[in-house]
């Protein structure tokens, strides 16, 4: 195998808590044990939530953690157009369609008893716009209006990837069932070969109307581009994997090995989270907290 090379992949959007450390040491850890490389990424694609500040509170917790990486660090912002050449050729294999439903109107869709929910519990896309995509219209073409949203009209199509044709063609290209290699553990143990259920997102979009792309096709191609060997995560991210695979097949992209790693939670089982206002590194070093001390509260001395 080639050489090992793991990263931390955080989003600016607030301050890093005991999750993140664990995950960004769990990382480091993995590559130091193989000699590799431990690499840091910011994904700052989403940019009406990423901020500067954000950025710099990154580096001053991790480099507290004792943390080092290589320069230069890789934002995501700059390769927009990279991931949009991405999008382009999903839809040039007729695999991409553009969605023009409102949230009201998937609301008043899919609010039925027993309504099918993918992995992350979010109602199933009923499939409203697939048949009547507009798929020769050029002015439609994916991350066209990125970046003008909201300030101008008509509202931007959002980007899907229709399942069933894209897992069709996949499959024809690795010659059977997608599957991946995991080396952690998923939320039910899941060890092994595994096999990559990406039906169960069904439609999922791959180009957002607001920001233009989605986080799943950046991370594949920024995991590709890196050459990131062994891609370590959360369990929270286990079932995405099964996108990601499918991704890759399609794009010809690499195959790297999955580490889904266990949670930091609270005393009542609950993920620790920066929307729920957790308590941030910066927080608990301020109080007196050495990175010594949190390593062991999180069992990753030595």
């Amino acid at each position: 195998m080639s050489k090992v090379i793991t990263r931390f992949a955080p989003s600016p959007n607030g301050r890093l808590h005991a999750g993140h450390a664990f995950s960004a040491l769990f990382a480091h850890d993995v590559a130091r044990r193989h000699g590799g490389a431990f690499l840091l990424r910011i994904e700052d694609i989403d940019f009406t939530r990423a901020r500067p500040e954000h950025v710099a509170g990154i580096f001053e917790d991790l480099r507290w953690l004792g943390l080092r990486w290589p320069e230069p660090v890789r934002f995501q912002q700059p390769h927009v157009a990279t991931y949009c050449r991405a999008l382009k050729e999903l839809r040039r294999m007729g695999v991409l369609y553009p969605c023009h439903c409102t949230r009201a109107r998937l609301r008043a869709a899919t609010d039925a008893p027993g309504w099918p929910r993918d992995p992350d519990g979010a109602p199933l896309y009923p499939g409203l716009c697939r048949d009547g995509a507009r798929r020769s219209d050029d002015a439609d073409a994916p991350c066209a209006r990125l970046g003008e949203w909201p300030l101008k009209e008509p509202l931007p199509p959002a980007w899907r990837l229709d399942m069933d044709k894209a897992l069709a063609l996949a499959e024809r290209k690795a010659g059977g069932a997608l599957r991946w290699r995991e080396e952690g553990a998923g939320p039910a143990g899941e060890q092994g070969v595994v096999l990559a259920d990406a039906a169960r997102w069904g439609d999922v979009i791959l180009g957002r109307r607001d920001i233009g792309v989605s986080y799943h096709v950046a991370v594949v191609i920024d995991d590709a581009l890196q050459g990131i060997t062994h891609v370590t995560r959360g369990q929270d991210l286990f079932h995405a994997t099964a996108i990601h695979r499918l991704l890759q097949v399609l794009l010809e992209l690499p195959e790297p090995v999955y580490v889904h790693h266990r949670l930091i939670t609270d005393e009542e089982g609950r993920k620790l989270s920066k929307s729920a206002g957790d308590r941030s590194l910066k927080s608990l070093r301020e109080s007196g907290l050495t990175a010594e001390a949190l390593k062991a509260a999180l069992g990753m001395m030595g």
